[in-house]
Formats: structure tokens, C-alpha cells, sequence
């Protein structure tokens, strides 16, 4: 008898931890599948390419919808996520089913997001405060600094993941002024140039 109320205190006590809000953090075997085929790219660029940073990446999977978490922080060296936050895609990327099917470009006064591999380049104080300019490695991207794409927050995005979609930007990855706090420490304390890779 002793035993099954044992049994039964810890089935009880491991159902009570693990609840859906939980699952938040981890990525669906699609998502991890495009996070990982990214990240070797990234890998493979900075390994041939001097000047980029080794230890860290950053990546924006389009796929997810806008009011989840899909600006990634990764550790290259350690392989992990190690942070993450809500990011905006251009107005002009929707396609007319709300965040659902998106369209890119790289033409200038599309308001579209753009896809392929930027590197973070000298911050700036404009409009909406510091701001990081993006230069485009990729034919898909390389309008990027015509375009005055940059990295940049705004008070309204949001810190917290939504069921909503968030606010659109010109073209931008534009997030929340706390997330990009934490992504301004890491890229003003890199020795060398921090990579973006933005995929679809």
C-alpha cells in the first residue's frame, strides 16, 4: 500500500510541472530542422570569412508568426539558443492572409522584408534611437543599406509572446526596446561582426 501511494505522489507531482506554457521554449522539429540548416550556413560563412564572430549568430525564422518568438540568439560554439524574442516583418511582406503566407523583397520602397545573411554593422542614433545598419551578404538582401534596413526597437513591440499579431515595420527587424537592450550588449561586446541570417 505504502508503495502505490509513493507511485502515486510522483505521477502526481511530475503531471503538475509540466504544463503547456513550458513548451515555449522549444522549437517544433520544423523549426529546429530551418534553425540548423541555417546555422551551418552561418558556420560555414564565418569559418572561411575573418572578421565574423564564431561565437555567436543570429537568427529570424519567417515561418513563425509574428506574435511567437522567432529571433533567435545562438551560441555557435556551445550549439544552443540562449536567447529569444518577438520580431517584426515589413508591411509590405503581407500577402493579404495575415501572417499566415508571406512575400519578400529586395526592392527599394517595397516595405518588405528581405531574406538571407546581413552583417551587423556600426550603430547610429536615429528616429527610433540606436539603431545597427545592416549590409546584405546575399542578392536577395544586398539593397539592405540603400534601403536603410537596420536593426532597431520600437515601444511598441511587444516583450512578451502574443496570440495576436504584432505591429509591422518598413522592411526592418524591428523588436521590443527590452529585447533589444539585451542584443545590444552582445553585439557592442563583440570582438568582430555579428551575422543576422533572416530565413523563410
Amino acid at each position: 500500500m505504502r508503495i502505490f501511494f509513493m507511485a502515486l505522489l510522483l505521477s502526481l507531482s511530475s503531471f503538475t510541472t509540466y504544463n503547456v506554457t513550458d513548451k515555449k521554449d522549444f522549437l517544433s522539429e520544423l523549426e529546429l530542422v530551418r534553425l540548423n540548416e541555417h546555422v551551418s550556413e552561418v558556420k560555414s560563412f564565418t569559418a572561411s570569412n575573418h572578421g565574423y564572430s564564431r561565437k555567436i549568430a543570429f537568427l529570424v525564422d519567417m515561418k513563425i508568426k509574428s506574435g511567437k518568438n522567432r529571433f533567435f540568439v545562438y551560441d555557435l560554439e556551445n550549439e544552443r539558443i540562449i536567447d529569444q524574442g518577438l520580431v517584426a516583418h515589413g508591411s509590405g511582406s503581407e500577402t493579404g492572409i495575415k501572417g499566415d503566407i508571406l512575400q519578400f523583397s529586395n526592392a527599394p520602397n517595397s516595405n518588405c522584408t528581405s531574406l538571407g545573411r546581413y552583417s551587423i554593422e556600426k550603430s547610429y542614433k536615429g528616429v527610433f534611437g540606436k539603431a545597427f545598419r545592416l549590409a546584405g551578404l546575399d542578392q536577395t538582401n544586398n539593397n539592405a543599406l540603400k534601403r536603410a534596413i537596420v536593426l532597431h526597437c520600437y515601444k511598441e513591440v511587444p516583450d512578451e509572446e502574443k496570440e495576436y499579431y504584432i505591429i509591422n515595420s518598413h522592411g526592418c527587424p524591428m523588436v521590443s526596446e527590452v529585447f533589444f537592450k539585451r542584443l545590444e550588449k552582445i553585439i557592442d561586446s563583440s570582438d568582430s561582426k555579428i551575422m543576422l541570417s533572416v530565413y523563410y
